[in-house]
């Protein structure tokens, strides 16, 4: 993500007044990063609509250009289905802040999408900020932090959460006057995404399963999740891959991508 050549130096106070300016105007997302950043200090940010049943809406972000194929249009063709981040909405509603840690799967950081996906965006850590909209979409911003070697601590969260009012309030007075746009069409979930094209031939169960593993499930929290044995979970996962013709979770990632591009 882009990192910013400098950081605010007003105090919180100038810098909310700015954001308060900025409402109904083009710069307001920028001017409330500016006051977030008082808050919890990070680099790139990625702002989404998200709506349940809908492929994500961009709304800003601060990518260079040249790394907006691999950060941005990557995600918007297909990969939000695998984020952790959306699954977290579809699951939950409010405003909220969350780390990458409390929302990921336990086997994330070895699944095909972290290494293909967040390997690319240089992105070692996230937070999330969620805020519902009265439109009862839901804003979120993507955060990343100062390198890519830091992580995000306790202490950032918190600062953010101390926040999140405050952010809540100017998001919902802006985005009540500035509407960007309907959310895609309809983005079915991952199961069925799986279950098009050449995955036609799996079933039901074994779409649920392919999913969970893109997510980064590991076999024992899969067995857990819909109740049953982790030998069975395995012989599932060899019989998903058999009927695609495929060996290894890279393959079926790159499978849902190739059908997402044809939706």
């Amino acid at each position: 993500m882009h990192v910013p050549t400098s950081f605010p130096t007003v105090t919180s106070e100038e810098a909310l007044a700015d954001a308060i300016d900025a409402v109904g105007r083009p710069e307001f997302v920028p001017a409330t990063l500016d006051y977030l950043r008082l808050a919890a200090p990070f680099h790139g940010c990625l702002a989404l609509i998200f709506e349940s049943g809908k492929r994500p809406v961009h709304v800003y972000d601060n990518v260079r250009a040249e790394r907006r194929a691999v950060v941005i249009d990557r995600y918007l063709d297909g990969a939000y289905l695998l984020d952790p981040f959306r699954e977290y909405f579809q699951s939950s509603r409010g405003d909220a802040v969350a780390r990458l840690r409390d929302v990921a799967p336990d086997r994330f950081r070895n699944s095909t999408y972290y290494q293909s996906y967040y390997s690319h965006i240089r992105l070692k850590d996230e937070i999330g900020i969620f805020v519902a909209l009265a439109s009862g979409k839901t804003l979120f911003f993507s955060i990343g932090p100062m390198g890519p070697e830091r992580d995000f601590s306790a202490a950032d969260a918190r600062g953010l959460r101390r926040v999140l009012p405050v952010l809540s309030a100017l998001c919902r007075r802006h985005f009540d006057r500035y509407d960007p746009g309907e959310t895609g069409s309809l983005a079915v979930n991952i199961e069925e995404v799986l279950t098009q094209g050449p995955g036609a031939c799996l079933t039901p169960r074994e779409s649920q399963i392919a999913g969970l593993i893109l997510k980064g499930h590991s076999t024992e929290a899969i067995a857990r999740m819909i109740g049953i044995s982790g030998g069975t979970v395995k012989l599932h996962r060899k019989n998903i891959y058999r009927k695609l013709g495929i060996s290894s979770q890279g393959e079926l990632f790159n499978l849902l991508l190739s059908e997402m591009t044809k939706a």
